[in-house]
Parts: C-alpha cells; sequence; structure tokens
C-alpha cells in the first residue's frame, strides 16, 4: 500500500496539524497513534509498505495495524483508495464539522455571542482551562454553543457536563453528545435539576450494589435486571426496605429470578401499598386469612355450615387475595 499527501509540506519537518492533538490524539490508543505518524512520515516522500512490514517497522502486532488502519478510516483521517492510502487535510475536516447545515453558528460566532453574556463567557473560559489546558479547539466552541441552543442547558449544567465526562475520562464529542441527551431527557436545566437527579441516581446505584450483596451475586446485574429495580424505585419509589421484604420472600423459592420478583412487588403498588409497614401489615392479613381459611375446612369436614361472609355457599372464597406461596 503506498501513502499520498494531498496537502503540501515542507522542509524536513513533519506538518502535524495542532488539530491532531486536540481533535484526535487524546482519543486514539498509543499504537494508533504510532501508525498515524509513521504514515505521516511516509506521505512526505510517498514511501510504499505492506501491512506485514508496517507491523514489524513499529512492533505493532499486524492485527493491531489493521485495526488501527480501519479507526483512522472510521475517523475519515486516513482516505483509502484502492491500494493507496491518502491522509486526509485535518484542517478541511475541521472547516467542514464547522459549517455544515445543521450548525446555525461559527466558532466566531459562539464567541460572539457568549460575550453578550457574562456568565455564558465565564462558563467557557472555565470549560477551556479546568479541561482542555486552554487551548480548546474551535469545534468546541461551536458544540458547546449548540448545547447551550439546543438543550437550554445553563451555565453550572454545562461546565457539570463536561466535568461529568471528563472525571469519566471520556472527554470527546461521542460521549458528551450522548449524555447531552441523556440530561436533557431527564429534563434537566438547571443546577437544582442536575442535584436532584444525580441524587435519585445515587441512591438507585446503592439499592443495585445492596440487591447485588444480598443476592450474594459476583458478577454484574444485566441490563433488564437494573431496569426492573429502576423500576421499583423511579416509577414505583419504593425504598430499598420494601424491596428487602420482597427479596426475602423470593430467593428461598426455587429457580429464583427476577421476574417473578417484579411480579409481587407489581402486585403490592397495584395495591397501593406503598410502605414497608402497608406491606407488613398486608402480610399479617393474608396469612390471618389463610388460617381462618384452614379454619374453615375444618368445620366444613366436621359438618358445620356457617361461613364467613367472604366465602360462597358453595364453600369458594369470593374476594380473598391472593395468597403468596411462602405465607
Amino acid at each position: 500500500m503506498k501513502f499520498e499527501q494531498n496537502f503540501s509540506m515542507l522542509f524536513e519537518d513533519l506538518n502535524l496539524p495542532e488539530l491532531f492533538i486536540t481533535e484526535y490524539f487524546c482519543n486514539a490508543n498509543g499504537d494508533y497513534v504510532k501508525i498515524y505518524l509513521y504514515c505521516l512520515f511516509l506521505c512526505k516522500y510517498g514511501g510504499e509498505i505492506s501491512a506485514l512490514d508496517l507491523s514489524k517497522k513499529l512492533s505493532i502486532p499486524i492485527k493491531s495495524v489493521e485495526a488501527g488502519l480501519k479507526y483512522w478510516e472510521e475517523q475519515k483521517v486516513l482516505i483509502k483508495k484502492n491500494k493507496t492510502y491518502e491522509l486526509a487535510d485535518l484542517k478541511m475536516i475541521a472547516v467542514n464539522k464547522l459549517y455544515t447545515p445543521k450548525l446555525t453558528s461559527s466558532p466566531e460566532d459562539a464567541i460572539e455571542n457568549n460575550e453578550r453574556n457574562v456568565l455564558r463567557t465565564q462558563a467557557i473560559n472555565e470549560i477551556n482551562t479546568s479541561f482542555f489546558q486552554g487551548v480548546m479547539s474551535p469545534t468546541w466552541y461551536t458544540l458547546i454553543d449548540n448545547f447551550f441552543q439546543k438543550y437550554s442547558f445553563d451555565e453550572d449544567v454545562m461546565v457539570a457536563l463536561f466535568r461529568y465526562c471528563f472525571d469519566k475520562q471520556a472527554l470527546h464529542a461521542k460521549y458528551i453528545q450522548a449524555v447531552a441527551e441523556g440530561w436533557a431527557n431527564q429534563k434537566i436545566t438547571h443546577m437544582s435539576d442536575l442535584e436532584k437527579y444525580s441524587a435519585e441516581r445515587e441512591q438507585t446505584d446503592k439499592i443495585k450494589k445492596s440487591i447485588s450483596k444480598k443476592l450474594g451475586y459476583t458478577r454484574n446485574l444485566t441490563q433488564f435486571e437494573e431496569a426492573y429495580i429502576e423500576k421499583w424505585t423511579k416509577d414505583f419509589n419504593y425504598p430499598m426496605d420494601v424491596i428487602e421484604i420482597a427479596l426475602k420472600k423470593t430467593t428461598s423459592t426455587p429457580n429464583f429470578n427476577f421476574k417473578y420478583l417484579d411480579s409481587i412487588i407489581t402486585d403490592w403498588h397495584e395495591k397501593n401499598l406503598n410502605t414497608s409497614i402497608d406491606i407488613t401489615n398486608y402480610i399479617k392479613e393474608q396469612k390471618q386469612k389463610a388460617k381462618e381459611l384452614k379454619s374453615l375446612k375444618k368445620s366444613i369436614e366436621q359438618g358445620q355450615t356457617t361461613l364467613p361472609k367472604y366465602f360462597s355457599e358453595s364453600g369458594q372464597y369470593t374476594n380473598l387475595d391472593q395468597y403468596y406461596s411462602d405465607l
């Protein structure tokens, strides 16, 4: 395969645009960066090299070389043309990102708009200095400006968004976009909304860990198991003490699963049992009814015909609540 360039390079220096550092370097693994830099070097002289020779030259496994080339193709940094690779002009890529029909402002417009609002300007500066060492690339200014317009985030939420992604070691556009979408779906616009959401999230995470511990799981909960727990905590607003009652009454059953556990908790919710006290009293009532049923059967066997009000003349109960198997 042969590497060619489509932009001029002067003297003996490699022309590495700073955009490579700000836009690509931090998100690519070390082997991929080595591959790109060597390809850039080859482009200077129109050099040719096979993937196998590139593997040997850089001391990188052939699979990693192939994966690296594919990665840069996906990033549109390398353009494959038959057996030839062309290195794209990173500056032109940045320009194309900035000026697409979906965007309503250029970096310069974004900065100008932000300067009209002191708080917004302070937020932009804080993001730049805290997470980009003061050298935030132009595309980020436009992205932030679009976030302000699309999601109506206030300045504190915008800074918190970047801090969250930075702490997750995922400070790249796709991840930040996904988190921003998630926050917007939760109707987060102000810091108070975010604090409430974070507190609820933290409480749900604690309950997930507590359930895993009580079940003796050494594995992570599956996506479906987590969905059940979020249903109980968010939709039903049940705390851990309610879920623990269900766990105690179901984990001893054969072939325990979350679907069965969910059926119990959903039954409580449909009966408007909102607290552990409500549920405990309900269970006591069921036990009492079970005891009465046992006494009734004994009376019938002895020829007694007087029936409790919730039984029909045939001896079948008509409005007795569903019994659990372990009552």
